[in-house]
C-alpha cells in the first residue's frame, strides 16, 4: 500500500505547476499562423513581458529553453576573443561561462562558493584592475537553483558603477523570475534571460531575453550572431514570422497569455512576490526547527541572500537521498535533487536535496510538501526536531 495514490505535486525547480487555466488555454486546434487571432493575440504579449521584467527596453522571444536564453544572448553581445566576468554562486553561473567558452569568448569566473551571494566589493575590485577596459560585461544569475542563493543585482550594478567601469550588466533570472522581485531598468540591468517553465508558469519551450537600447546598440557589431539568434528582426519584425525566425511556437503563445494575465493583470507582481516570499519564510521556519533536533539545515544561512523561489537544503548523507525517495514512493511528492552541490558519484551527493515553491503555488501545497518531508524524517528514523509543520503555519499565519 502506498499513499502516493492520488493528485502528484512534483516540487521540483522546474517545470513547475502549469495551472489548469493555462493547458486549457494550449489545447486547442493549431491555428492560422499568418494572420488572424495569433497574430493579435502575440502582439498584446510584448507589453506584458516588459512589465513582468520592470523594463521599457526590448524583449525578443525564442522556441527553447534556459540555455538557448543564454546563447541568444551571449550571440547578440560578444564576438569570438572578447571577455566577460562571471559572477557564480552555483552550478548555473558556471553553467553561462561554459556556454560563453564553448562560443569562443573568454569567461573569466569570480567563484563565490555554494553558500553565499556575490560580494559587490569583490567585483569593484576586479573591475578597477581591468584598467583597459577588456572586460565587455559583468555575468551573474539573480538566483542560483542549484545553491537557492540570490544576489543583489541593484549592489551588484553599484560595484560597477563605483569602479566606473562601462560593462554591461547581464543577469540570468531563469529561476527568479515571477517569484523574487525584479527590477531591470531601477537596477541598472543591460540584458536579462529567462525561461518559460519555472514562475512564468508555462511548460518548457520558450526562452526571453530582455536588453536596453544601451545593450542593443553595443552589440550592433556582434560578431558571434547567427540568423536564428539575431534578436533585432524580432523586435521590429517586418513579418510575423520574424517574431520567431519562422513558425511560431503557437500553443505556448496561448497559454503564455493566459500565465501573463494571471500575474500581471489579477494577482499583480506586488501580490505574486509577497506571495511567494510568505511561503519561501513558512519553509524556512520548519528547516529551523528540523534543524535544532537534528543535522538538516538551509543551504545559504543569509535569509536577504535566499532565493523566494527554491530553497536548497542539506542533510547528512545519504538521508537527502533516502528522504526524497520516500517522499516520492510513499507520498506523491517529488522532491528536487542535490544539483550541483556534489557529483553524483560523490558521497556527498546523497545529502542534498531542494524544495520548491514557485510560480502557481499556494499555502496548502507548501503546508502540504512540508508536512510529507516531516512524516518522511518520522517514518525513516531521521534525527530532526519536532514541532516544524506548526512553525511554518505560524509563518504564514503572520500579517494575514
Amino acid at each position: 500500500m502506498s499513499l502516493a495514490n492520488g493528485r502528484i505535486y512534483h516540487a521540483i525547480p522546474g517545470p513547475s505547476v502549469v495551472p489548469e487555466r493555462v493547458l486549457r488555454a494550449m489545447h486547442r486546434a493549431a491555428p492560422n499562423i499568418y494572420a488572424g487571432e495569433l497574430v493579435e493575440l502575440t502582439q498584446t504579449l510584448y507589453p506584458d513581458l516588459k512589465r513582468l521584467a520592470g523594463t521599457e527596453g526590448h524583449v525578443a522571444v525564442y522556441i527553447g529553453n534556459g540555455h538557448a536564453a543564454w546563447e541568444a544572448a551571449n550571440a547578440n553581445v560578444f564576438s569570438r576573443g572578447d571577455r566577460a566576468l562571471v559572477l557564480a554562486t552555483g552550478r548555473f553561473g558556471e553553467g553561462w561561462a561554459a556556454s560563453l567558452r564553448a562560443m569562443g569568448v573568454e569567461a573569466e569566473v569570480i567563484d563565490f562558493g555554494r553558500q553565499s551571494a556575490a560580494d559587490p566589493a569583490r567585483l569593484c575590485a576586479r573591475l578597477e584592475a581591468d584598467r583597459g577596459h577588456e572586460i565587455r560585461a559583468v555575468l551573474c544569475t539573480h538566483v542560483d537553483t542549484a545553491t537557492s542563493a540570490k544576489n543583489d543585482i541593484a549592489a551588484l550594478r553599484g560595484g560597477l558603477e563605483a569602479a566606473g567601469h562601462p560593462a554591461l550588466l547581464m543577469v540570468d533570472c531563469i529561476a527568479s523570475l515571477g517569484c523574487d522581485a525584479f527590477r531591470m531598468d531601477a537596477w541598472g540591468v543591460d540584458v536579462m534571460v529567462a525561461a518559460s517553465q519555472k514562475g512564468v508558469m508555462v511548460p518548457p519551450g520558450l526562452a526571453f531575453v530582455w536588453f536596453s537600447e544601451r545593450a542593443r546598440q553595443a552589440g550592433r557589431e556582434a560578431g558571434l550572431r547567427t540568423p536564428y539568434w539575431n534578436w533585432e528582426p524580432r523586435v521590429a519584425p517586418e513579418h510575423y514570422y520574424q517574431y520567431f525566425c519562422g513558425t511560431a511556437p503557437t500553443h505556448h503563445l496561448y497559454g503564455l497569455r493566459e500565465a501573463l494575465d494571471m500575474l500581471v493583470h489579477e494577482e499583480g507582481l506586488e501580490a505574486v512576490w509577497r506571495r511567494h516570499a510568505r511561503l519561501a519564510r513558512a519553509v524556512w521556519a520548519a528547516v529551523g526547527v528540523w534543524g535544532a533536533g537534528g543535522a538538516m539545515a538551509l543551504n545559504i544561512a543569509d535569509p536577504a541572500a535566499r532565493s523566494h523561489a527554491v530553497t536548497s537544503l542539506r542533510l547528512t548523507a545519504p538521508d537527502g537521498t533516502r528522504l526524497r525517495e520516500w517522499c516520492e514512493r510513499e507520498a506523491g511528492v517529488t522532491l528536487g535533487i542535490g544539483l550541483g552541490m556534489a557529483e553524483p558519484d560523490h558521497p556527498a551527493w546523497h545529502g542534498f536535496f531542494r524544495l520548491a515553491h514557485m510560480g502557481h503555488v499556494n499555502a496548502h501545497m507548501t503546508l502540504g510538501a512540508l508536512a510529507v518531508i516531516d512524516a518522511g524524517l518520522k517514518a525513516l528514523k531521521i534525527p530532526h526536531g519536532g514541532g516544524a509543520v506548526e512553525a511554518a503555519a505560524a509563518a504564514l499565519a503572520e500579517g494575514v
